[in-house]
């Protein structure tokens, strides 16, 4: 008896002191800071305040007002405004509205900001370097890329991590080296241009880019995906995997020449890397180049395995300089290297001189289109092949028939058409 009492005792034992460290290593709750114009309550006064004596994963609320500062995030936590309508954070004069740093700070993720007026930053309204698993929504970001020169079209003053920023100081919302996160639902208005990805520091890749409207940036595009020279070697890191999906980009790089396309996938150096990625379901319409742009401009790079489909074409720019198309154009795809794999399909593409336009020396599938009030419904000016069966070419008669978009230049296999609109 005196044994299985023992016995009993030690099993006791053992397993309070294994609830006592559970207990001891439980993490703390996360806690919630407030931030308001007055600093009253036992709120902050500056948000950047709050996020220093924020540990990982607190929440900082920031009541409606005004708030001047460039606000530096390096740590995983969720930074929410009362409303977008009523907490602005404005940083005329300063580099930029929010910048979540993990380039600093190795590993960062989890970060959440929402709920904001971003505007007057002298380059982006919100900047993320080397972060995952992060979100940005519903914010509206206004009036950012102050520090442009137009008379010159640089930038001075930008961080050296940067690179190819000059003409643009980085645009509304930029992602460089950011995997893994959502910008949805957000408002990009009146920056020189919209959201960017690029990937000076790191890959920048499996990114949803979802429900924004982004319009009348004029000085680039709506949204980019754009590979750049890297920061520190020699290779770039690449653009990879990422989804463009139920945006509306309009009105986007219309006051310089070819300043602008709805979305552009653009690379300018060999190795440069824009892959995998899809745009699907878009509204792409008045962009100062094509409603879907692409540019590889020397040989070397690799813009392949790329999908466009399901998008709203309509009323946008021809393309320019080495890239230029003969009229406004719905998608073009120019590239000195072989843009292998593009896919363009299932879109809608009206009032444009040009539905498609290919120049590349590959093959690009493109069907089942609805070509709407359009000279050409393909036009190969390429040394590759346009792969276009079942497309509608805007009457039953098909392509080159009256009434019908024509198919221009060679190796544009058009065969079977569609007797009715996709």
């Amino acid at each position: 008896m005196f044994r299985v009492r023992e016995e009993q005792y030690w099993i006791g034992s053992v397993t309070l002191g294994l609830l006592l460290l559970a207990g001891m290593t439980r993490p703390a709750p996360a806690a919630t800071l407030c931030v308001n114009p007055g600093g009253t309550g036992g709120c902050y006064s500056t948000i950047n305040a709050a996020i220093a004596a924020a540990s990982s994963h607190d929440s900082v609320r920031v009541a409606s007002g005004t708030y001047k500062e460039d606000v530096v995030i390096g740590k995983a936590l969720s930074l929410v405004g009362a409303s977008s309508s009523a907490t602005t954070i404005d940083a005329t004069g300063l580099s930029n509205g929010v910048y979540i740093d993990g380039l600093d700070n190795p590993g960062l993720n989890d970060v959440l900001v929402t709920g904001f007026t971003i505007k007057n930053a002298n380059f982006e309204g919100i900047l993320v370097t080397n972060v995952s698993s992060s979100e940005i929504y519903n914010n509206k970001v206004v009036n950012n890329d102050k520090g442009l020169d137009l008379s010159s079209s640089t930038c001075p003053g930008l961080p050296p991590f940067e690179t190819s920023e000059s003409d643009d100081c980085g645009e509304g919302i930029h992602l460089m080296g950011a995997d893994h996160m959502t910008v949805a639902n957000n408002t990009v208005t009146n920056n020189a241009g919209g959201i960017l990805l690029s990937d000076e520091t790191a890959i920048t890749q499996v990114n949803l880019i979802s429900g924004n409207t982004v319009e009348n940036n004029p000085y680039d595009c709506g949204i980019t995906l754009a590979s750049h020279p890297p920061a520190t070697g020699t290779v770039p890191f690449g653009i990879m995997h990422n989804t463009i999906f139920n945006n509306l980009s309009s009105h986007n790089g219309t006051q310089l020449p070819g300043a602008g396309a709805g979305v552009g996938l653009f690379s300018f150096l060999a190795g440069g890397t824009v892959s995998g990625n899809v745009v699907v379901g878009n509204q792409l319409t008045n962009n100062g180049l094509p409603g879907v742009t692409f540019h590889a401009h020397t040989p070397g790079e690799i813009l392949t395995d790329n999908v466009i489909v399901g998008n709203s074409i309509s009323g946008n720019g021809a393309d320019t300089e080495d890239a230029a198309t003969p009229g406004p154009t719905g998608v073009n795809v120019f590239g000195l290297s072989a843009l292998s794999g593009t896919i363009i399909s299932q879109n809608t593409i009206d009032n444009e001189t040009l539905s498609v336009v290919v120049n590349t020396p590959t093959e690009v599938e493109v069907n089942l289109n609805n070509f709407l009030d359009a000279q050409f419904g393909i036009d190969n000016i390429g040394t590759g092949t346009a792969n276009a069966p079942e497309n509608w070419w805007g009457c039953a008669g098909g392509p080159n028939t009256p009434g019908c978009a024509a198919s221009g230049g060679p190796k544009v296999g058009y065969a079977p058409w569609l007797s009715m609109p996709f």
